[in-house]
């Protein structure tokens, strides 16, 4: 089993005990290292790899909080304690609409859950500290730069995710922990923003009030427990008020029929879209997954219509298995 590699966080941007009215030290004992194996043959290997590393919160007794993609088609799980203890862990769910993850620990882990706070009651300045695991030398004293829709080129939408400043460098299911000790989020991606024309990076955080309408299905079911979203395989960005394919995953939807990297999505359905986010709204209204998907199509001066055929991406990805 290797060691997580050595580093620490600047000490100039690590949390400091005496700026917080909770306990510090005792709230990041929370976040543990996690570390997963997934199969070479599993849906998401060729993209996410098959060796993945990161961070999770206790939530409650032996449940670890992360974010999915860290624990998705993991065949193994291994949660990093930080009195240096390593517990095997079991992938419990995943939940591709948010894009959190669930482990449970297999073993006694000791820790106090952190309790859940209210995402909705943070403004755009609050301070906050993205809790990393090994306590305050992997953790970032942050604040709230701002709270907006965030768009994802694999077919994600959050109608108001968070971003804080300055950024974790190990961003992947750091815990968002508000000035009360709650956890109001869960670290997704580091992203690049031009600020007074210089380059800065931000963490995007989904909010902890998305978990819980789904917290109790994914406990159960290891997904959420209604029909799942139409999903057409497509990786697409937005550029000059087009959606553009970039991309398109091997096995789905859009490679049966044939789309390709540099298509213009002129409209879904006989409606016309300018953004990711119309795209993404037109294409989920129509139904749950396995809804036939009418594209208007731009691809190197001809404009064709086309149907896909869509489906429910977690029919691609391998059901983790209880060991």
């Amino acid at each position: 089993m290797p060691a997580l590699t050595e580093w620490k966080v600047p000490l100039a941007n690590q949390p400091r005990a005496g700026d917080y009215s909770f306990d510090l030290d005792h709230v990041l004992s929370s976040v543990v290292g996690l570390h997963s194996i997934v199969p070479a043959d599993a849906f998401s290997a060729d993209t996410l790899g098959t060796e993945r590393a990161g961070n999770g919160v206790v939530i409650d007794d032996g449940l670890v909080l992360t974010i999915g993609y860290l624990i998705t088609e993991a065949e193994a799980v291994w949660l990093h304690i930080g009195d240096g203890r390593v517990v095997q862990g079991h992938a419990l769910g995943f939940d591709s609409v948010t894009g959190f993850g669930l482990v449970q620990a297999l073993g006694r882990i000791d820790l106090d859950p952190l309790p859940l706070g209210s995402s909705a009651a943070t403004e755009i300045g609050d301070r906050v500290v993205m809790g990393g695991a090994g306590g305050r030398t992997r953790s970032v004293a942050s604040h709230i730069a701002t709270k907006q829709e965030f768009a994802g080129y694999w077919e994600y939408l959050l109608d108001e995710a968070i971003f804080t400043y300055p950024a974790h460098p190990n961003w992947g299911g750091t815990g968002l922990i508000s000035t009360r000790g709650e956890l109001i989020g869960i670290g997704s991606l580091q992203l690049e923003r031009e600020r007074d024309g210089k380059a800065e990076h931000v963490n995007m955080v989904v909010p902890i009030d998305l978990l819980k309408p789904v917290l109790d299905d994914l406990r159960k079911f290891g997904r959420v427990n209604k029909p799942a979203r139409p999903w057409l395989g497509m990786y697409s960005t937005e550029i000059d008020n087009r959606v553009v394919v970039v991309g398109v995953s091997a096995k789905g939807p859009a490679a049966r029929a044939e789309l390709k990297a540099g298509d213009v999505i002129l409209a879904v359905n006989g409606e016309k879209i300018s953004s990711q986010t119309g795209f993404y709204r037109k294409l989920w209204a129509l139904g749950p997954a396995g809804v036939d998907v009418p594209l208007t199509v731009y691809h190197e001066g001809v404009t064709f219509d086309v149907v896909l055929a869509s489906t429910d991406r977690a029919r691609l990805l391998k059901a983790p298995r209880l060991h």
